[in-house]
């Protein structure tokens, strides 16, 4: 299919026209299949049509397929809120609004973040990843492509490196960065919000240090400051547990959801404290499409699926299963090019480096394709795009699974 009427400025990984999927699985539309690794970049954790979340859409579209919430109310916006409100595992009353995506809801929680406050200033971190509009831009974590040409971005916004294992950066070396920030360039008292994923998807599935977080979060509260925890890709079971930041062994003040929230259909979320979502003035949150009754019936039965025994199940799986693999190549000296594995449950990262141990880059861009060529179709991600991202649907057949990381493994043998 040509691309001639579709912005160029669309990136697209591969070129392909994908026509149907099936939990795991999709085909082009010249009917070859795939194993699908990317799963609309992480939306998709219980996989492409799942039934149960089919059988929702059809049954709300011959009821109501779209009313505005400020307009007046609908059921599945009501009961999906609640539901939310159990699910998210805080020792707080949860409050919240629907979105249509996950930088819309970056966006409303800065402008939380700003009522709840009277601050503007924002902390994020090196590596992030927040969204695409004019305002999450300035709090993603590296310039190239997503900042350029685009001019003075909203702020002020200032970046921390980012503390894991991963980065090898340190919980001691971050927070001497935070204390250098406030010594050099802004009064600790103008900073109205940090905002950070517990596991960095963009940069690689990189695991933010628990001592960190823990550190952070007693300052934060020393000083005023909240704390927005992005959960758009980490979230909903892709680390074996319902949300990420419950490893690190602190709640957020507010709490961004998107992406698996509601089965592949438009939808996100800010949740949090009642006292900041009702910080705005009547009308100061909301949206004509936010909250629409099918995607909202979607994330009900997303929800209904995501037990804690399906979820844990899910995650164990998959990290058994990758960790393994990964194991036993490192063990084979299967390539040259194998770097780390990255990131935490089912939310892995594979890395590529050079010969001289540099990323590798190039080394993933020949991976890319010879990966589609034997019909398994992957992700990158890091600084330098040189980390898979291993982001199969949570509900993959083992047998999938397995046939997915056999072609995985072949592919990176034949690095040259």
């Amino acid at each position: 299919m040509s691309h001639e009427y579709i912005s160029q400025s669309i990136s697209v990984v591969h070129p392909i026209t994908v026509s149907h999927g099936k939990n795991a699985e999709v085909w082009d539309s010249n009917g070859k299949r795939y194993i699908d690794f990317v799963a609309g970049i992480g939306v998709l954790n219980l996989g492409h049509c799942n039934p149960s979340i089919v059988a929702a859409i059809q049954d709300q579209a011959t009821r109501l397929t779209h009313y505005a919430f400020n307009a007046a109310g609908h059921q599945p916006y009501i009961d999906l809120m609640a539901r939310l409100s159990d699910f998210v595992p805080v020792s707080y009353p949860v409050s919240g609004m629907l979105t249509n995506s996950g930088a819309e809801a970056a966006e409303n929680a800065l402008k939380i973040a700003r009522g709840a406050t009277g601050k503007t200033a924002i902390i994020a971190f090196d590596g992030g990843f927040h969204g695409r509009t004019l305002a999450t831009l300035n709090l993603n974590g590296k310039v190239a492509p997503y900042k350029q040409r685009v001019g003075v971005l909203p702020g002020p916004v200032y970046h921390l490196p980012f503390p894991s294992v991963d980065t090898g950066v340190s919980s001691d070396q971050a927070l001497q960065a935070l204390e250098r920030l406030f010594s050099v360039e802004i009064d600790v008292n103008e900073v109205a919000a940090v905002i950070f994923e517990p596991v960095q998807g963009e940069a690689g599935f990189l695991a933010m240090e628990p001592a960190f977080a823990q550190a952070l979060r007693a300052y934060c509260d020393a000083h005023g400051i909240l704390i927005i925890i992005d959960e758009i890709q980490s979230g909903f079971g892709r680390t074996g547990q319902r949300f990420a930041f419950s490893r690190l062994g602190i709640e957020p003040d507010l709490l961004l959801l998107a992406k698996s929230i509601a089965g592949g259909m438009p939808l996100g979320a800010v949740v949090g404290r009642k006292d900041l979502l009702d910080c705005l003035a009547k009308g100061g949150l909301g949206g004509t499409y936010s909250g629409n009754p099918m995607a909202c019936a979607a994330a009900l039965a997303t929800l209904d699926a995501m037990t804690d025994s399906n979820l844990a199940d899910w995650g164990e799986l998959q990290e058994t299963t990758i960790e393994s693999r990964y194991q036993r190549w490192k063990a084979q000296q299967l390539s040259p090019y194998l770097g780390r594995l990255t990131g935490t449950g089912a939310m892995r990262g594979i890395e590529l480096i050079d010969a001289k141990g540099a990323p590798g880059s190039a080394q993933l861009n020949q991976l890319l394709a010879t990966a589609r060529d034997a019909g398994l179709l992957l992700m990158p991600s890091g600084k330098a795009r040189h980390i898979i991202r291993l982001l199969a649907p949570l509900t993959i057949e083992p047998e999938v699974l397995n046939e997915g990381l056999d072609i995985l493994e072949r592919c990176l043998a034949n690095l040259d």
